[in-house]
């Protein structure tokens, strides 16, 4: 970064910075944890010489509290010590997909974007909505977002397959027991310049009106854009933006992304069949149970790892089953 033609290319530039700044947080959080670590021994030191801990004592609560935060400091920086992968410093693009269930399954929708939202949040990661297709009553068939921030799609790819729901009906007369499915499907964001060999001549470009809201403008012109490639039978809808342009040029970026996720599953497969192995589709497999009734939990079946706190869960509070995932692997 010294170096005087440095800057001379601006991509690559911004590329080595953004991971110089990626690294020089990990160091300052290893350091703080690091310093908390010292300062917790001296003040256990301080607690033990009084004698037996008094557990109500202001000192070993406020000692508790430290120790707890600290835990989750060493999770984090382990997480970012599993997260390696070549795509897991890409964006990330989510999609949400209802299941068999009509209304239940989009209310599901609805229940685990916000979830994931709410993760973005607690992540400080940015999210984009990049299309949404309402249900017939209530809830989203589908969504798909865009989330953005450091190590993104590695934290995101454990969320890949089908979530499971139980609970009490708000929508049956009778409030009984309903179960539903909703699958998400993640992608690393393939970079604009990345070429994997898109032919315009497989490519169908449709513009639509915009449906969902963004004022008078979206919805009076044909702004949303919808492309099919033919060969794969992949469509992408973007419809975010005001600009038709803007809107060809992030459902381009979907569609790349989608495309070289397919190339990777595809390259795994035939690897499978060279090694003579038969795995389960991973889109097909149920991979986390969400129990509100008649009991409460929430529980990973590839890990194993489960909590009672369905609740907070919901709120965003995944971190747990993702470390899990990541150490599991």
């Amino acid at each position: 970064m010294a170096e005087p033609d440095f800057w001379n290319d601006s991509k690559t530039a911004a590329d080595v910075n953004r991971e110089a700044a990626t690294l020089n947080n990990r160091l300052t959080t290893l350091s703080k944890a690091t310093e908390e670590i010292d300062e917790l021994d001296v003040a256990w030191e301080f607690i033990a010489d009084a004698g037996e801990p008094d557990t109500e004592a202001p000192e070993y609560r406020g000692f508790e509290k430290r120790l707890a935060e600290l835990e989750i400091h060493i999770d984090e920086i382990e997480i970012a010590a599993l997260l390696s992968d070549d795509f897991d410093k890409s964006a990330a693009i989510v999609s949400v997909h209802a299941g068999a269930g009509g209304t239940e399954s989009h209310d599901w929708v609805d229940m685990l974007s916000r979830m994931y939202f709410m993760f973005c949040q607690k992540m400080k990661f940015t999210s984009a909505v990049l299309d949404r297709t309402p249900g017939d009553v209530a809830g989203t068939k589908s969504i798909t977002f865009r989330v953005e921030g450091e190590l993104a799609y590695g934290y995101f790819k454990s969320e890949h397959g089908v979530h499971r729901l139980v609970r009490l009906s708000p929508f049956d007369a009778n409030h009984r027991r309903h179960t539903s499915f909703a699958a998400v499907d993640v992608v690393p964001e393939i970079e604009a310049d990345f070429d994997i060999g898109v032919d315009e001549k497989d490519l169908k470009i449709d513009t639509f009106r915009a449906t969902g809201a963004g004022g008078q403008h979206v919805n009076t012109t044909d702004s949303a854009v919808r492309i099919t490639h033919a060969p794969t039978g992949l469509v992408v809808t973007c419809q975010n933006e005001r600009s038709q342009h803007k809107n060809r040029e992030q459902a381009m970026r979907v569609l790349k992304s989608r495309l070289a996720a397919l190339m990777r599953i595809e390259h795994k497969k035939r690897v499978e069949e060279l090694r003579g192995e038969t795995k389960d589709n991973a889109w097909g497999s149920q991979i986390r149970n969400y129990v509100l009734q008649p009991y409460q939990l929430a529980k990973d079946t590839r890990t194993g790892y489960e909590t009672s706190n369905v609740g907070k869960v919901l709120d965003g509070d995944i971190l747990p089953f993702i470390h899990a995932w990541l150490k599991g692997k």
